[in-house]
């Protein structure tokens, strides 16, 4: 029985030694399919609208950045993309956006009524931090989830990397609270490898989706956006967490013990710096849920959050059989219906 303290969570991230590392791995992949089941959940992505009012300085989406083409996907196209999710198999959409205000809560309500009354799917919000009665809206209208990932508990760090809104708002943390109150199933996550981010600070993280009680967690590399103000910052020599391919993997399998329940994705930012088996190794230890893309092609290059994304040039049917061969490949099976949390 392992005690699963900082101590223990310290341990493992800062081991190298691959031969030890097979025992983190074997531990993780034998609680998620204890607690999981070999299913790997689709949830079909559709990245709605590439606008956003905020100015965090590592996203290649800020409000400030001039020479991206913006664009905001119609009700038309994104219920098409839904109606594809159906087809392929999928068992949910994640609609996600950069913080667009232009996304009112009317309009977003009424595509979400139309996606549950037109299809048998979850429906998973990610909109970034809006007014608690967006949340209440969007959950009337039928929405399952919603996505926001914290980033980093460190308050300090996030500071850094996460200019305030000139307004009063709740933090992060608080409005996943709410969102839970509220009866979302409500999933978060962080970057590793922020410059200034510590190992303690990624064990209390890991600690925190435990307290929290999350549904959903999804960590991946933090990648900053050549177009930013942090993407040539170096990083602290002491103590500073490596965005490496290898300390994701740690933290998945270590976010797998502390929360055995939980979906955890194997991300997209994770195939970027491992195209051939990113997504494989990830869900070989600890992971159970991949997100197949469904924007339309057009516009994918545009949600340029970091660069070198994988899957811009795919179209969603390219995209639906690339993740299913490589779900068969490790033996594992595609999940049915919506894949919400084991409680």
């Amino acid at each position: 029985m392992i005690t699963l303290d900082e101590k223990f969570i310290l341990n493992w991230l800062t081991e190298d030694d691959q031969s030890k590392l097979q025992e983190l791995w074997q531990l993780a992949d034998k609680t998620r399919q204890d607690n999981v089941g070999n299913s790997v959940h689709l949830r079909g992505l559709i990245e709605v609208s590439n606008y956003c009012v905020r100015k965090c300085n590592y996203c290649g989406l800020r409000a400030d950045r001039k020479d991206l083409t913006r664009y905001r996907m119609t009700t038309e196209e994104i219920l098409d993309c839904a109606k594809k999710a159906v087809e392929f198999g999928y068992g949910t959409v994640v609609l996600q956006a950069g913080e667009d205000y232009g996304i009112t809560q009317d309009w977003l309500s009424e595509i979400v009524r139309q996606i549950k009354k037109q299809t048998p799917l979850a429906v998973t919000l990610s909109m970034g931090e809006r007014p608690v009665d967006d949340f209440v809206a969007w959950r009337e209208a039928g929405a399952d989830r919603y996505l926001l990932r914290f980033e980093t508990s460190d308050d300090e760090l996030y500071d850094k990397i996460h200019p305030p809104l000139p307004k009063d708002q709740m933090s992060r943390i608080d409005l996943l609270k709410k969102i839970k109150e509220l009866g979302y199933e409500a999933g978060s996550g962080i970057m590793i490898g922020i410059p200034g981010q510590s190992f303690s600070s990624i064990a209390k993280d890991i600690l925190l989706f435990r307290k929290l009680d999350l549904d959903m967690i999804g960590v991946g590399p933090y990648i900053a956006h050549q177009d930013t103000p942090l993407s040539h910052q170096e990083k602290l020599e002491t103590q500073q967490v490596p965005n490496s391919e290898l300390m994701v993997y740690k933290v998945v399998a270590l976010t797998r013990l502390a929360c055995p329940q939980a979906n955890i994705p194997s991300t997209t930012a994770l195939a970027t710096l491992n195209k051939d088996q990113g997504r494989e190794k990830g869900l070989n230890r600890g992971a159970n849920v991949v997100m197949p893309n469904l924007t339309p092609i057009q516009y994918r290059k545009f949600y340029e959050i970091y660069p070198a994304k994988v899957c811009i040039n795919e179209t969603s049917d390219d995209c639906r059989f690339c993740i299913q061969g490589r779900i068969f490949s490790i033996g594992r099976e595609a999940g049915k219906g919506k894949g919400s949390r084991n409680k």
